[in-house]
């Protein structure tokens, strides 16, 4: 049977040519790549080869499945399941890593939700060796080569084991790029989740900083040494976690770990002293073969299984998927809930003697075992909005446990609570309130379905009013190309169905392989599942166009029935062009909310509401 080349060998460090291997309708090569620290198949360093057997099949399924339906990505398949390519492949592989001096064993093969698809893992400490090995593996396998060394093989089998033998022996082995424990010189917190972990990223920075220390700090937004940029752009992957463990004068890292650097390149380090998942919905899904939320949770819960022993993992009690990761941790678990004292979860946690954050009375509880001790109270926590921002206060009970886990004790959480202000400074892109005459604008980086819900739930609350009137929300949603078809169509459907105004501003940076009118079109879909006629809603080219026209245009206004300086809430979904808005709000006259001092006029049902001294 005729072969044909299957492309290349692709790796982030460099491209590597391939020899023909398996024919495209028997078995297909989808990518080779180095891990280069934990990932969700092992806490080390792997080489992960996915091949694809039989005729292409797309993933079809529910995004949270049934047990019956479930793909655990990091379990080892028995060996009597393994298809024979990729059986014969794994021989190849084990031989020749012994052939080689690197090791007996070691490779292991697991399942993937993509029909079909095949994963191969095993161990490396030379990246060019592994890559050069894993090549010598398929071809020897392609080509029927018996990886036994008692077979009998033909003299051109040998001459082509002869020459591979000779090539991984030549190969270059530079080391994985990860940070052992005996490297590092200070503690790690690492945040990961769908929602939030950017704000938890910050709030526990700045904790740690009033505190008194020297903190690094990774996020989407940039590198940052004591809140100070140094860096800006997306540092959620290794790369970050590098320039901030390398550094001299940083004393605790805090570091924000996004789904992409785990599954492209795994965490940067070996290990961490605490970790924090704050929850789990649909986001970034097709992407990497990651189809559903239990995988989406698997490949996150990374960073909670590198926390060393005698460190901390901080869950959401209120996720079951997260919460579920407690099973799979070697160190302590904090679990933290919105639902005070009503989780099951929590309190059979704390009979066991286990540590917890919740919510009482408006006040943040820290319980160890049946010990309690009062934090905060919620309606001190700027970030809050007065505890209107329920995602907030849940971000918070997880900053406090991240905090905490690192040694700030309770006095220092509090503070550094109460200090941090949702500012456009501190925290760029997140819950950012303006005044702009009677309306309000609300920036926010939502980006899903979960972060849409949440900023609409502050809208609501700010546009309830005073003397029972309230103003129109006017939501303008958008988001990149690369989230699938359902999200797409659950961002429109919730817009359309607690807002008075939906507005579409296209994200034309970050198509990410669609086209405009795909995006703009399930967007729409979503729109009239919600119940409004899409002939009603613009589609503006750039994020300070959609807001300049839904602000001070008249068509936002007439379709809401008012003057174009009617009081109303404007929610953007920010993404491509941050600094931009915010140059448009300033030529505008807009005016930062300060929500410590104006929280009762902001939200006037508030305003007598007691707060604890």
């Amino acid at each position: 049977m005729a072969s044909e080349p299957c492309g290349s060998w692709r790796s982030h460090r460099a491209v590597y040519p391939l020899t023909p291997c398996y024919p495209a309708r028997t078995v297909r090569l989808v990518e080779t790549r180095l891990l280069e620290g934990p990932n969700v198949y092992r806490l080390e360093p792997v080489v992960k080869v996915e091949v694809a057997i039989g005729r292409r099949r797309t993933w079809y399924g529910q995004r949270d499945p049934g047990r019956h339906a479930l793909v655990h990505l990091g379990a080892n398949v028995p060996p009597r399941e393994w298809p024979d390519p990729v059986a014969a492949v794994v021989a190849w592989v084990r031989r020749l890593r012994v052939d080689h001096g690197e090791g007996r064993g070691g490779a292991a093969v697991h399942r993937s939700s993509d029909p079909g698809h095949w994963i191969v893992t095993f161990p490396w400490a030379g990246a060019e060796r592994a890559l050069t090995l894993t090549e010598a593996a398929l071809a020897l396998a392609e080509r029927d080569v018996s990886p036994a060394r008692s077979a009998h093989l033909t003299g051109a089998q040998e001459r082509l084991v002869t020459r591979w033998t000779e090539r991984i022996a030549a190969a270059r082995a530079t080391p994985p790029e990860w940070i052992r424990d005996a490297e590092r010189t200070m503690p790690v917190v690492s945040v990961s989740g769908t929602n939030g972990k950017s704000t938890v990223t910050r709030l526990i920075t700045h904790v740690m900083l009033l505190a008194g220390r020297r903190v690094g700090t990774t996020t989407s937004d940039g590198v940052l040494v004591d809140e100070r940029m140094i860096d800006p752009g997306d540092w959620t992957g290794p790369g970050g976690a590098h320039q901030i463990l390398a550094r001299r004068d940083v004393e605790v890292a805090v570091l924000e770990t996004a789904r992409g650097g785990i599954v492209l390149r795994g965490v940067g380090y070996e290990s961490n002293d605490a970790s924090v998942l704050t929850n789990v919905s649909s986001d970034h899904l097709d992407l990497q073969g990651i189809h559903t939320l239990p995988e989406l949770a698997e490949v996150k819960a990374t960073i909670c299984r590198i926390t060393r022993p005698d460190g901390w993992v901080v869950l959401n009690a209120d996720d079951p998927l997260v919460a579920a990761v407690a099973r799979r941790v070697r160190a302590r678990v904090a679990l933290f809930t919105m639902t005070g004292d009503g989780s099951g979860v929590v309190r059979r946690h704390r009979r066991r003697g286990g540590r917890a954050y919740f919510v009482r009375d408006g006040v943040i509880i820290e319980a160890n075992g049946g010990t309690e001790a009062e934090v905060v109270e919620v309606a001190r926590i700027p970030l809050t909005i007065g505890g209107l921002a329920r995602h907030n206060v849940a971000n918070a009970l997880a900053a406090a446990g991240g905090a905490r886990g690192l040694g700030a004790t309770i006095g220092q959480v509090r503070d550094g609570l109460t200090d941090f202000a949702p500012s456009a400074e501190r925290s760029p892109g997140r819950l950012n309130l303006f005044r702009l005459g009677a309306k309000v604008v609300i920036v926010d980086f939502a980006h899903n379905e979960a972060g849409v819900g949440a900023i609409l739930d502050v809208a609501d609350g700010i546009s309830a009013g005073a003397a029972g009137r309230a103003m129109p929300i006017t939501a303008i949603i958008g988001t990149a190309g690369d989230r699938p078809d359902d999200t797409l169509r659950g961002i429109g459907r919730i817009a359309a169905e607690r807002t008075q105004r939906v507005a579409v501003k296209q994200t034309l940076k970050y198509l990410r392989g669609r086209t405009p009118e795909s995006v703009v079109g399930e967007l729409m879909v979503g729109v009239v599942a919600g119940g409004m006629n899409a002939a009603d809603v613009p589609v503006y080219d750039t994020e300070a166009e959609a807001l300049e026209a839904e602000l001070n245009g008249s068509a936002g206004a007439s379709a809401l029935g008012g003057r174009p300086d009617a009081a109303r809430v404007v929610v953007l979904m920010c993404h491509e062009d941050r600094d931009g808005v915010f140059a448009l709000l300033r030529r505008l006259g807009a005016r930062p909310v300060d929500v410590a001092s104006e929280l009762g006029e902001l939200v006037p049902r508030l305003q007598g509401r007691p707060r604890r001294g």
